[in-house]
């Protein structure tokens, strides 16, 4: 049974949480843990998968809206790299599938000027998404990698980290709506199918800004004053 007050317990089975909330298959793939797990308890799942336990149910309770990430202690090597292996599911899985739906979807030889555009716009925004989500990968990450080192670097501050998150999940909302409101075009199963992935998209984006906003910055945060 899952403890409503507080959440997800190292004793509850991954079966159970599933069960509660499916919307976190993405998480347990990007912590790298094999499906396959049968009935074994979040515990003993992360224990066969070298993730760390606290880390886990911290980030899976934060997706559910259970308990509180104050003060959570987590794992930085853990939480980085289910950090990074969701920068791959969004920039080579989530976006260039959204991108091919679109392009079924659409009916080029009614409004092709148009339809080209929407699919620049949508481009362009994946670039943004890409641009900044390497620079995580290459900067952000490197530096923590430093710090768990033992090497601090005085020049940088995490503090503006999350600065353009809103904006990425506002401009897909956008390309939403301009699909809906202002496209017209009257076979549009394969367009709202498109316009799905973008919401469960938007959403799974939102989510991993997050966690990325509650429990990564406060962990740096926390790091880098020992090293001051």
């Amino acid at each position: 049974m899952i403890d409503r007050q507080r959440g997800y317990l190292p004793s509850n089975t991954v079966r159970e949480i599933i069960r509660d909330n499916a919307m976190l298959l993405p998480a347990i793939s990007r912590f790298d843990i094999s499906f396959g797990f049968g009935d074994s308890s979040i515990e003993r799942a992360c224990r066969d998968n070298n993730v760390d336990t606290a880390t886990f149910i911290g980030v899976c309770n934060l997706l559910s809206g259970y308990g509180r990430s104050d003060g959570l202690q987590v794992s930085l090597p853990s939480l980085m790299g289910y950090l990074r292996r969701a920068h791959t599911s969004f920039l080579d899985i989530t976006l260039p599938r959204i991108r091919h739906h679109l392009i079924e979807a659409i009916n080029y030889s009614d409004t092709n000027e148009a339809a080209l555009l929407l699919i620049k716009y949508y481009d362009d925004y994946v670039g943004e998404v890409r641009r900044h989500m390497d620079y995580e990968n290459d900067v952000i990450f490197v530096y923590v990698d430093g710090l768990l080192g033992g090497h601090a670097d005085a020049d940088f501050s995490i503090e503006h980290f999350s600065v353009n998150h809103e904006s990425m999940t506002e401009k897909l909302n956008e390309i939403k709506d301009i699909f809906i409101y202002h496209y017209k075009q009257k076979e549009n199963a394969r367009l709202s199918s498109a316009l799905f992935d973008i919401i469960t998209c938007e959403r799974d984006m939102m989510a991993h800004f997050e966690v990325e906003n509650r429990l990564f910055v406060p962990a740096v945060q926390h790091l880098s004053l020992i090293h001051i």
